[in-house]
C-alpha cells in the first residue's frame, strides 16, 4: 500500500513540485518502503525520530526538518538535516549559524510563516518576515531559500486556500526585493488534506505523511 501511494502521487504531482514524505510516527521500515518506492525526501518533525529514521536510511535520501525546531536540538539537527523548513526567530537562526559554523557547512532553511495567525502554531507573522529575514540573511553560514506555512491541517481544503494565498504573496514580494543571501526557490505548503488547493496556489514542496501510510 506504501509503495503504490507513493507512486501514483509521484505521477500526479506536477513535475515542479517535490514531494516531501511526512514521517512523523512512522517506522524506519515504513519510510524505507516509501523510498524504494521513488521518495528522494524524508522530512521529520522530531530530531530523534530523524535519528533512528536516518540510522536505517542514511544519505539514499535528502532529508527535511518539517517540525518546531528546539534550539538545543540545533547541534544534531545541522548534522542530520539537508533543509530546516521551519525557521522563525532571530535566536532559533543565531543556534543554527553557530553550529553550522563549528561543522563549516551552509545551511539551507525556510522561513515559517504562521499564515493562519494561530496563536498556538509556530511561524513569524507575514507582515514581520521580511525584518526577519533581512536579520537571519546576515549570518554567513545560513541560506534563505524560500518560505513554508502549515496552514489547516483538518476541514475542507478550501479552507486553507486564504493562508496559501497570503503565503504565495509573501513569497512573491520577498523574491521582488531581491535581498542580499536570500534566493525565493521554494515554497512549502500543503499536506495530505490540502495538497492540492496548496500546488495550485503555487506551492513547489508539499509534505505528505497520512495519504501514504493511512
Amino acid at each position: 500500500m506504501i509503495a503504490e501511494n507513493v507512486r501514483r502521487l509521484l505521477a500526479e504531482l506536477p513535475a515542479e513540485v517535490t514531494l516531501v514524505v511526512a514521517g512523523k510516527g512512522r517506522t524506519p521500515r515504513e519510510l524505507l518502503e516509501a523510498v524504494e518506492a521513488g521518495a528522494k525526501i524524508i522530512g521529520e518533525n522530531y530530531v530523534q525520530e530523524a535519528e533512528e529514521a536516518f540510522a536505517a536510511i542514511g544519505r539514499r535520501v535528502k532529508w527535511h526538518m518539517i517540525g518546531p525546531l528546539q534550539r538545543n536540538k540545533a547541534k544534531r539537527a545541522v548534522e542530520l538535516f539537508d533543509l530546516i523548513e521551519t525557521v522563525d526567530s532571530v535566536a532559533l537562526a543565531a543556534e543554527l549559524e553557530k553550529r553550522c559554523a563549528r561543522l563549516g557547512r551552509k545551511m539551507p532553511i525556510l522561513i515559517e510563516i504562521n499564515s493562519g495567525r494561530e496563536p498556538q502554531k509556530a511561524g513569524v507573522l507575514p507582515e514581520e518576515a521580511e525584518a526577519l529575514i533581512r536579520q537571519v540573511a546576515r549570518f554567513e553560514h545560513l541560506r534563505v531559500q524560500g518560505l513554508m506555512t502549515m496552514g489547516l491541517r483538518f476541514g475542507d481544503p478550501e479552507g486553507a486556500r486564504p493562508y496559501f494565498r497570503e503565503t504565495r504573496r509573501l513569497f512573491e514580494e520577498l523574491r521582488a526585493l531581491s535581498l542580499p543571501n536570500v534566493e525565493m526557490k521554494f515554497l512549502s505548503m500543503g499536506m495530505s488534506n490540502t495538497y492540492k488547493v496548496a500546488v495550485e496556489e503555487g506551492a513547489n514542496i508539499v509534505r505528505i505523511g497520512t495519504m501514504i501510510f493511512g
